[in-house]
Order: C-alpha cells, then structure tokens, then sequence
C-alpha cells in the first residue's frame, strides 16, 4: 500500500473518535495507509515555556493511542495503520502533519473546547492552513453520523470564476471512488441577498425585466459552470444545481442528504484570520449536516 496515508487526529473525545471511524472507512475507498496521530500538548499549564519540535515524543505512554488499538482491535478490513505522538500544540502541529497526507481528518471539536462550539480552534486552524485537504466531521448534535449509510452523493459548491481546479478534481474523485452522484452547487445574487450586502450586483426589484434578468444570469452561471466541469463528468453522474440565493444556506440544506460537502480554501489571506477559508466555506463547516472537506489551492 503505497502513497500518502489518511491522517486521523485523535484526542480520546467522541467528536474525533467520530473523525477516526470516517478515516478509516476513507483509507479503504483510497486504498491508502492510516496514521492515527495524538497531538500531546508540552508542557502542561506552564505558560511561556519552550515547545518542542512538534516530532518529538513525550517521555510517557499515551493512553489516547492505547485507548484507540483497543477500539480498532479486530476490525475486519482495516488497512494498514501506524500511530504517532507528537509533541506541541494541536492547532500548530496539526497543520505541519498536514503536509504529509493526503487527507487530514478530525472532529469539529475536542476534548478541550466547550460543547457550545460548533467547530473547534483546532479545526478552523487545520481548514484554514494544512496543506492536505481537510475533512471535519460533524458533532452528532448535527451529522448523520460517521458511518452512516451513504447517500450517494458528493456536493460541491462551485463558483465558476473563483474555484481553482484542485478542488474540482478532488470533488470528481471522491464522487468517483464512492460510486456517488456529484451535485455541483453555485448560485447567483438575489436583491437583498448576503451576497448583494457583500457587493455582488444588485436586482432593481420594480425593474419589470427583474425575473428575466435572473433567467439570463442563471443561464450564464450554468454555462460557466458546465465549462468549468468539462472533460471531468465521463464517469460520475453530475447533477448541475444553479439557483439564486445564498451559497452557504444551499449547501447547508445539501449537506443533509449528501455523503461530503466539499468547499475550496480562500485563496487570499484576509482580514481577519478567522476568514482565512471564506465566508461561504466557514459558514459550511459551522452548519453542515454531514463531514466537510475543505480543499487548499495548489500553491499553498
């Protein structure tokens, strides 16, 4: 078994024990090694103190792998897995790890967040700058579950002029490897939209050519969009959804009947950090119904 492993961040909380049940059943679909891997934060509660490099071991046993052999033990068709402790913070070395797999997965939130979160710091930070794509798996307050009976369908929110290829192809892909239907999802602005407020153009709404406007702009998005999926769609059933309205709220209502919601890194750093993956891909990963793959431009 060759190539990048899927990696599994654990922290021994339910929400990345989730996470790894996903993991698992990704490296079967890609044929692909896993590496559980425990961030072991160093020092404990000494603020200021040095870190380690975050490959550096601790000097104990850690219960959380432990605690994960015992959960995989006897799995049938598990493929092959290796464990690793690292030293450090976890949204830091997390991250680091990142560019070494071909998928980073982890829950929304961990041991260490309040359960009012709806996605962790460790989590934004990985979407926000591993150099793998990252798959975050929802709390089960809100997910179908990690193992739960696939759908068979991939949703890919697209917007024709912004998504970079990487993150198309990795949508086909994964489409492709799950048997799945891809519904690609871009929309248009609508008078008083979010997307009007954030400076998309405006309908005039006692402009009587209004509902003929909106025709022609959907046509135009669908060609768009139909050309930025060309020469991919031979062996996937693509289900091309072009709608008004706002793209977060429609691919949120997508996610309850899809297997993966996949969103692209925002290619420019942003204000403020926490935007880093966009507005539309951080409203996805807030909200979602199902785990989100969030894919980074190929020159990160």
């Amino acid at each position: 078994m060759g190539g990048l492993p899927v990696i599994a961040a654990v922290d021994g909380s339910e929400p990345s024990l989730r996470a790894l049940d996903w993991a698992v059943q990704a490296a079967r679909l890609h044929g692909a090694e896993l590496l559980v891997a425990h961030v072991w934060p160093w020092p404990p509660n000494i603020h200021g103190a040095p870190e380690p490099p975050p490959t550096a071991p601790p000097a104990v046993e850690d219960p959380v792998l432990d605690g994960v052999r015992e959960r995989l033990a006897g799995r049938e068709g598990m493929p092959e897995t290796r464990f690793t402790t690292l030293s450090g913070t976890p949204s830091a070395a997390l991250p680091e790890l990142g560019g070494q797999g071909r998928l980073l997965v982890l829950g929304s939130r961990g041991r260490g967040g309040f359960t009012s979160l709806l996605l962790g710091s460790n989590g934004r930070a990985c979407a926000a700058h591993a150099g793998c794509p990252v798959v975050v798996v929802p709390h089960h307050e809100r997910g179908r579950g990690a193992v739960a009976e696939p759908v068979g369908r991939v949703v890919l929110g697209l917007e024709p002029q912004e998504t970079v290829d990487a993150v198309v192809d990795f949508a086909f892909r994964e489409a492709l490897l799950r048997g799945a239907q891809l519904q690609v999802v871009t929309t248009y602005p609508v008078p008083f939209s979010t997307l009007t407020l954030l400076g998309a153009p405006q309908m005039d709404l006692t402009d009587p050519e209004g509902p003929q406007i909106a025709r022609e702009t959907g046509q135009e998005q669908r060609e768009r969009l139909e050309h930025a999926t060309r020469g991919r769609a031979s062996e996937v059933d693509v289900d091309w959804v072009v709608a008004p309205g706002d793209a977060a709220g429609r691919l949120v209502d997508a996610s309850d009947a899809a297997d993966l919601v996949v969103v692209g890194r925002h290619r420019h750093r942003l204000r403020h950090a926490g935007m880093f993956v966009g507005s539309v891909s951080n409203a996805v990963l807030l909200h979602a119904h199902c785990p989100i793959a969030v894919v980074p431009p190929p020159d990160h």
